[in-house]
């Protein structure tokens, strides 16, 4: 009863900010937000673990429905020329290129990949950017304002670490991020390789494309390939389609 008064308390003195806070709050997402799991105060590791993953697994699903829904127009040609101009835009990507360029970019990422990153970003969602900003992903962001100072950030810096209002808007983020900056672009070849080859695609090959997601370079590789085995998270991971 004391955490239900609390979050009202909390909730009366954010109004204000957050109705009027633009894309990344909006309010009736915060408020739903609010359900989010305790993971610190599970006890067990497995349980914890277990309902971190219980917890993203259906909004990683879902978003990886959307950007298989969306190849399928682009493929079949159903979107009209502002629709797929918008996409261009989007995905930086120069308008007049090939429609191959564009589904490089407008794909899905393996479950077990967007997990075994959420639960290393996140220290499994007890850190407090997962815990008070929904951020999962150790995700940045450049415009003032736009989330919260670290307070390690080095002189001269003027990145913010990216806070979000639930977490569906975090994983929004983090795809885009991994499918259109050129610092995943290897990423996005070993993508299209399995896809072209009918090959399944898994977080275990695609992680090779992410030595630059973090200043330990390979190494993050490594750590996120031993969280996908040690975890059995490839179980998540599901046949290719389109």
């Amino acid at each position: 009863m004391n955490n239900l008064k609390s979050k009202l308390v909390l909730l009366i003195f954010l109004l204000p900010i957050i109705s009027n806070a633009g894309h990344y709050w909006s309010f009736d997402q915060w408020l739903n937000s609010l359900k989010a799991p305790e993971f610190d105060k599970i006890e067990d590791v497995q349980e914890m673990k277990k309902t971190f993953f219980n917890y993203l697994l259906p909004e990683i699903n879902k978003k990886n429905n959307e950007i298989q829904s969306i190849r399928k127009k682009v493929i079949s040609k159903e979107l009209s020329n502002e629709e797929l101009t918008e996409l261009y835009k989007k995905y930086r990507i120069d308008k007049g290129y090939e429609i191959d360029a564009l589904l490089e970019k407008i794909d899905i990422i393996p479950p077990s990949l967007v997990l075994s990153q959420a639960a290393l970003e996140s220290n499994w969602g007890r850190s407090r950017f997962a815990k008070f900003y929904h951020n999962y992903f150790g995700l940045w962001c450049f415009e003032r304002g736009c989330g919260v100072i670290p307070k390690k950030r080095n002189k001269g810096d003027t990145h913010e670490v990216a806070k979000f209002s639930s977490p569906e808007k975090a994983i929004d983020f983090y795809y885009l991020s991994l499918n259109r900056n050129k610092s995943y672009e290897v990423l996005r070849k070993i993508r299209k390789n399995k896809r072209s080859e009918g090959q399944i695609m898994t977080g275990l090959s695609l992680s090779e494309g992410l030595d630059n997601y973090a200043e330990i370079g390979y190494e993050y590789v490594t750590r996120i390939r031993e969280i996908i085995i040690h975890n059995e998270l490839s179980k998540f991971d599901r046949i290719n389609s389109l």
